[in-house]
């Protein structure tokens, strides 16, 4: 998108807000970048130069606008639509594991050597995995800075800097501001971006709005992590989707509520260099970094959809925190109803579970990890035979590193891999792959809510008819797959009230 500089000027002219994030406007004579949404008046066409990223600006020696604040901006849903490698490491990138691992650690995970990573991330997006980091970590800064109270000091390491001078000399640079100024001005109406809201409710919370690119309908999003709430490890409570998260350095609780224009986000970390992890799994979790005009565009095409589309646009797949911990419940949920899957897990979770403390709420534990669940007693296990078999298998499999499913596994190698394991059929494997793994175009033609669906519609109801008609929805099938659930009146479908 960044490279074609005419359609980059028509969208910063109209100030179109749909490519927030898509792209970068930098102006020459400002040494200033921001959003093509910017509210300034939008420079002149030939004083514009385009970037793919906030950090390719910032190594272009740029700094962000004040009044958009780009590094703000909603993601970009390329690298949600992607396996890729590039795509795949943006995802670990965001999730902080060169904070953690550094770029090594980084491309052990992805199987490429470091100069190959660097070389890729730079061609495509402009900057190495040390400047995209950088820039993540300015941005965590920032939330930190305008959103708590800690000391200068600890928001420096929290964000994952090496040092309080680094913290002090990336901040100046990236923001022309020092961070005592940051915090003076968020004393100041926001109107954009992930920012501060009224102040927290307890000591220790953050709390933070998530952009997302309009329009986001809710319904099926948070309905469906209602309805299907392990009890002790979610819940919905007070008009919020609440639930314990296992992080990095510690445990973390957090509170996600729809709003017209964001999604009002209140963390409760143990820890706070676990915020950018955190904010990268709730996002993933809310599908935010979707992009429904392009999604509902191709949907609409086809006239049996069409109306459903109208009805409704918007909607985004409701996704997971921990792509092993839906695996399981993916497993629990073979073959029985909702109902009986959230008493499955409920188990789990009471057996083996880490207990957590929820003043606020009704969270009781973290959800077990596999390495907890590999030596558990199959006798003690409600469940038939064979699916005793396919969960055992599975967690040893993820427990021995045998199996990975994360934010850098490539969704062709790990259906592969699902699919040699005893018990995983077609339904469990692309469940696993829409939700887990996150691809886009994941389909389920042998689930029963789509077959009868489709059926309604005038659709085809045999598989393979179904998924033959459904090719004209890729690479969007998994957004297919939600309009199709929705024309059932299933808790799945409706906000609690």
């Amino acid at each position: 998108m960044h490279t074609d500089t005419e359609r980059c000027v028509r969208a910063v002219q109209s100030k179109d807000a749909r490519f927030d994030g898509v792209f970068f406007t930098a102006v020459r004579t400002t040494r200033i970048y921001c959003r093509p949404s910017c509210p300034a008046v939008p420079p002149k066409a030939e004083n514009m130069e385009f970037h793919p990223s906030a950090a390719s600006c910032q190594r272009a020696g740029y700094r962000a606008c004040k009044r958009c604040r780009p590094d703000t901006s909603p993601g970009s849903s390329a690298w949600h639509a992607r396996a890729d490698a590039v795509a795949r490491a943006v995802r670990l990138i965001q999730d902080g594991v060169v904070d953690r691992e550094g770029v090594p650690g980084l491309a052990a995970r992805l199987g490429y050597s470091t100069r190959q990573i660097e070389r890729q991330l730079l061609a495509e997006l402009g900057a190495g995995p040390l400047a995209l980091a950088r820039a993540q970590r300015a941005q965590t800064a920032r939330l930190l800075i305008e959103t708590t109270p800690l000391s200068m000091a600890e928001i420096a390491f929290a964000a994952g800097f090496a040092s309080i001078r680094t913290f002090n000399d990336t901040v100046r640079e990236v923001f022309a501001l020092t961070p005592g100024e940051l915090r003076a001005r968020a004393t100041r109406p926001r109107t954009t971006g992930a920012t501060a809201a009224p102040a927290p409710a307890a000591p220790g919370t953050l709390t933070l709005r998530l952009p997302f690119r309009a329009p986001l309908e809710p319904s099926n999003l948070f309905g469906h992590l209602a309805a299907t709430a392990v009890p002790g490890v979610e819940e919905w409570r007070d008009g919020a989707y609440r639930r314990t998260l296992a992080l990095p350095y510690g445990h973390g609780i957090v509170a996600l509520a729809p709003r017209p224009d964001h999604v009002l986000c209140r963390l409760s970390l143990t820890d706070h260099r676990d915020l950018t992890h955190a904010i990268s799994r709730c996002r993933r979790l809310l599908d935010l970094d979707a992009d429904p005009l392009a999604v509902d565009e191709q949907l609409r095409a086809d006239p049996l959809l069409a109306p459903l589309v109208d009805t409704a646009p918007g909607r985004r797949v409701p996704r997971t925190v921990d792509a092993a911990e839906f695996a399981v419940r993916a497993v629990l949920g073979q073959q029985v109803s909702t109902a009986a899957a959230r008493t499955h897990a409920a188990r789990l979770v009471t057996a083996h579970g880490v207990p957590v403390d929820d003043p606020e709420g009704g969270l009781t534990h973290l959800f077990p990890t596999p390495a907890a669940l590999a030596g558990l007693d199959p006798e003690t296990l409600a469940l038939p035979r064979s699916r005793r078999t396919t969960l055992l298998t599975l967690v040893t499999a993820l427990a021995d590193g045998g199996l990975a499913l994360g934010p850098e596994s490539d969704w062709t190698e790990a259906r592969e891999q699902l699919r040699a394991l005893p018990g995983f059929g077609p339904w469990t494997t692309e469940l696993i792959a829409m939700r887990a793994l996150g691809d886009p175009d994941a389909f389920l033609p042998g689930d029963l809510g789509i077959r009868r669906a489709a059926q309604g519609l005038g659709l085809p109801g045999a598989p393979a008819a179904l998924t033959a008609r459904a090719a004209r929805w890729r690479p969007w099938r998994a957004y297919a797959v939600q309009y199709l659930w929705a024309t059932d009146s299933h808790p799945i479908n409706h906000l609690p009230a």
